[in-house]
This record gives C-alpha cells, sequence and structure tokens, in this order.
C-alpha cells in the first residue's frame, strides 16, 4: 500500500515536526509540503499524494476539507473548531465517493485513551467538569479537545442519572457545552493539558493528560494515515480507529 502524504500548514510548528515524522517513516512517502501561500488543490494534484495531513487554523480547515475530498484524496485533520454540521456535510460526501477520512480535534493516543475511560466513568459518576489549558498563543476557547469530551460525556450522560445541582452563575464557571462546564485557560509555559472531573457522593475522580512535546502527536498521525486508506467514510475522533 502507498501512502504519498502532502503536509498542508508544514511550516507551522506542528507541520514541521509532522514533516520530519513523515520522513523518518519507511512506510510514508513525503509527496509534498503545503502552506496559506499555495493553492491547495494544485499542490495536491502536482504531487500525486493520496493522503493530505491538513495541520492549519480553524479558520481556513474546512475550506480545506473539502477541496481535498473533492479532489479524491484522503483527509487526515488535526485541526479544531469544525462545527457539527460541517463534519454532517464532509462525513456525506466522503460516503458518496467511499473516501475515507479523518479529523481528529487531538491526535494524542493518550488524550483518545482518556476519553474512553472517561466516557466509562460518566456512566456511574456523571457530575463532571472540564479544566483545559494550553499556551497563550491558541485562539479558540474552549478547546476542540475540550468540547469534543463534552460532547461524548453527554451521550453517556443521557443513560445515567443525574443529580439535583445548583442553577449556574452566568460567566464564572467558563462555557456550558452539553451541559457540562469547560474552563479553559491560556498562559505562557503551558501545551496542551485537560483535566476531567467527576464528584460523587463523598469521593471525586480526576483523569488528567499533559501534552509536554509537539512530538506526542506524531504516532496518532501516523496510525491516522495507515488506517485511512481502509476506510470508506469520514471518521470524527482518533478514538475510533483504535482496536
Amino acid at each position: 500500500m502507498t501512502y504519498r502524504i502532502l503536509v498542508n500548514g508544514a511550516h507551522g510548528k506542528m507541520g514541521q515536526v509532522c514533516v520530519e515524522m513523515v520522513k523518518n517513516n519507511p512506510l510514508f512517502t513525503l509527496a509534498g509540503m503545503a502552506d496559506k501561500s499555495n493553492d491547495l488543490l494544485q499542490r495536491i494534484q502536482s504531487t500525486n499524494a493520496n493522503i493530505v495531513v491538513d495541520l492549519t487554523t480553524a479558520k481556513v480547515a474546512y475550506a480545506n476539507a473539502k477541496t481535498i475530498i473533492e479532489a479524491n484524496v484522503h483527509p487526515v485533520i488535526g485541526t479544531s473548531g469544525f462545527t457539527q454540521p460541517q463534519i454532517d456535510e464532509l462525513t456525506t460526501e466522503c460516503q458518496k465517493r467511499q473516501l475515507g477520512g479523518i479529523i481528529a480535534p487531538n491526535f494524542s493516543l493518550g488524550v483518545s485513551l482518556m476519553l474512553q475511560c472517561a466516557k466509562q466513568v460518566a456512566a456511574y459518576l456523571p457530575s463532571v467538569e472540564i479544566i483545559e489549558m494550553h499556551h497563550d498563543q491558541k485562539a479558540d476557547a474552549p478547546s476542540g479537545t475540550a468540547i469534543k469530551t463534552a460532547v461524548e460525556l453527554a451521550k453517556v450522560r443521557q443513560k445515567a442519572v443525574l443529580p439535583a445541582c445548583e442553577e449556574l452563575i452566568p460567566g464564572a464557571r467558563g462555557a456550558l457545552q452539553n451541559d457540562i462546564p469547560i474552563h479553559s485557560i491560556r498562559l505562557p509555559g503551558l501545551l496542551a493539558h485537560e483535566t476531567i472531573i467527576f464528584g460523587h457522593v463523598g469521593e471525586t475522580l480526576r483523569l488528567q493528560h499533559d501534552t509536554l512535546t509537539r512530538e506526542s502527536f506524531m504516532p496518532g498521525i501516523a496510525l491516522a494515515c495507515q488506517r485511512v486508506l481502509q476506510l470508506k467514510t469520514l471518521i470524527y475522533g482518533l478514538e475510533n480507529i483504535l482496536d
């Protein structure tokens, strides 16, 4: 199986690390690099890539995803900021084309495993809040990872019995996503961190993940590139391709 990978956003901090990962993986061929100065469709066509890893920004990720899919190339997208209608539209288009794709707000294997554990906990301890901390250059808040965590936990909580709670004070407990408070922190010195805190009668349970280097995302991106050629639709979330 041939993995010809075009890295879009190749000159950004994540993009540069991804380029090195692709170069050093014997399964992969670096078909090319692109950034905001390039026409993405032209780069796809000129490099004959069959996978595009998009590590750009939320502002352009949706348009990039459409371009990649319309070129009949497999998207592997590590940019957050997609709305549910956008994901639904891209999924429908991939299904029409029988084209595999992956969008992951976070490519960390550790984060994906933490989410799987959190979903098990939420079935029994439905009272939960999320704290996410990132570097001060991250524009969006809450993070895509925190939003996806809240959405997935909310699906489980619908089956659980929620205890009565006091009315939230607007603006004092962060943003509400699916009735789950998310607290966002943006400070220099941080990279990416998420804590999920569950409360119950007389006890709390805390799940925490800390990203210390951008290299931690590379095994997840590599796994996504290997799996995406076998898919026939768009998958949202790295945890959905873990065995």
